[in-house]
């Protein structure tokens, strides 16, 4: 098996934790929560992966340090190299292209994956805008590579991900700009590119979430809507901090509570605006209604599970058509973990075909095979 490696980025220290965690997948769960150090981890009904609890233990043996800490500078680099490190081998897609286009900010860097059958069918594949995660703070094109893979080669859908920018830098709303650019520059560049220009959509994980279902409502009111929006454990209420989740997983659950205040923070500083704004809480726009069809998928152990799973709810009282579910046993940034979680792996693959049979179902993905 090869390990994954960029350059001198990837720290030797890096490459043997991916072989341990690779090795440690491949055994049985009685055995991975044995090396955690105690029983199955049950909470709210729900039993964490025994993966994902022998990487939290480690996580608490070793003191990990927040996702901001200690300083925004060296949490992108760290992000950077483990998200490298650990996203194993690459899956294969028909074809992949990096390049710019011209945003309100100076250029933005994107990348095109072509999925492996998009010239056999007889009309051109849809297209996925995906804007990644890291709290409007951390992430790139590289540390969401393998998802984007996954979705593009199970959904059969070509995706164009977007490495907006980040704040503190450029706080709120140059991340909100650059999406809205990019889905602009995808519905002109689709059939470039090989895609259906009448069947472009958004969507992405976590900040990248709440970016996706920002554009998708404004631009809705614009006329111009995306085709459905995938939003996976998005950030969708800033404004009320004391859902049960969060009170739950707010602490040593990969995303924390003093994670998220840290993100908004920096989001948000300088800005003028509050977490109560409909741009950066969904959850607070007055009017929902006449949305695309979404899919939101949520993770059980996330502090973000409940607002994410009463945005979904919001959307179909509104009279959307929505398809939720949750991953019960995962939890936060699990798209980011399947080259060396098989459950985190499978869990991705999964959204990839249920968001394909959603297009097909809405006559979005017609000729995908």
């Amino acid at each position: 098996m090869t390990v994954p490696t960029d350059g001198a980025r990837v720290r030797l220290s890096d490459r043997l934790q991916y072989v341990a965690a690779r090795a440690a997948a491949r055994l049985p769960g009685w055995a991975q929560r044995l090396l955690s150090g105690r029983r199955a981890i049950v909470v709210d009904g729900q039993t964490l992966e025994p993966q994902l609890q022998l990487i939290r233990a480690l996580h608490r043996l070793h003191g990990a340090p927040g996702l901001v800490e200690p300083t925004v500078a060296k949490a992108r680099a760290r992000f950077r190299r483990q998200m490298l490190s650990l996203a194993g081998p690459k899956t294969e897609v028909g074809a992949v292209r990096d390049f710019q286009a011209d945003g309100a900010g100076g250029p933005i860097r994107m990348r095109h994956y072509a999925p492996p059958a998009a010239e056999a069918n007889g009309d051109p594949a849809p297209m996925l805008v995906f804007l990644h995660g890291g709290g409007f703070v951390i992430g790139d094109l590289d540390t969401h590579d393998e998802p984007c893979r996954i979705l593009c080669r199970h959904a059969g859908t070509h995706v164009l991900s977007v490495e907006y920018r980040l704040a503190p830098e450029h706080p709120f709303p140059a991340a909100l700009e650059d999406a809205r650019r990019a889905f602009d520059f995808a519905r002109d560049a689709a059939g470039g590119l090989g895609a259906d220009p009448a069947r472009v959509s958004i969507g992405g994980d976590s900040a990248g979430g709440n970016l996706a279902t920002v554009v998708a409502r404004t631009r809705a009111r614009e006329g111009l809507a995306p085709a459905a929006q995938l939003l996976i454990y998005p950030v969708t209420d800033s404004a009320a901090m004391h859902r049960r989740s969060r009170d739950l997983f707010g602490r040593g659950f990969f995303l924390t509570g003093r994670d998220r205040d840290s993100f908004s923070r920096y989001y948000l500083e300088g800005s003028g605006v509050d977490g109560s704004d409909p741009r950066v809480s969904p959850l607070c726009a007055a009017d929902l209604a006449e949305l695309p069809p979404a899919l939101v998928v949520t993770a059980g152990f996330d502090l973000l599970r409940d607002e994410g799973e009463a945005y979904a709810e919001a959307l179909r009282a509104a009279g959307n058509t929505v398809r939720a579910y949750r991953e019960p046993a995962l939890a936060h940034g699990f798209i980011n973990l399947t080259g060396i979680c098989p459950a985190a792996r499978r869990a991705t693959i999964g959204i990839a075909r249920v968001w394909r049979e959603m297009l097909v179902a809405r006559g979005v993905a017609r000729g995908v095979a």
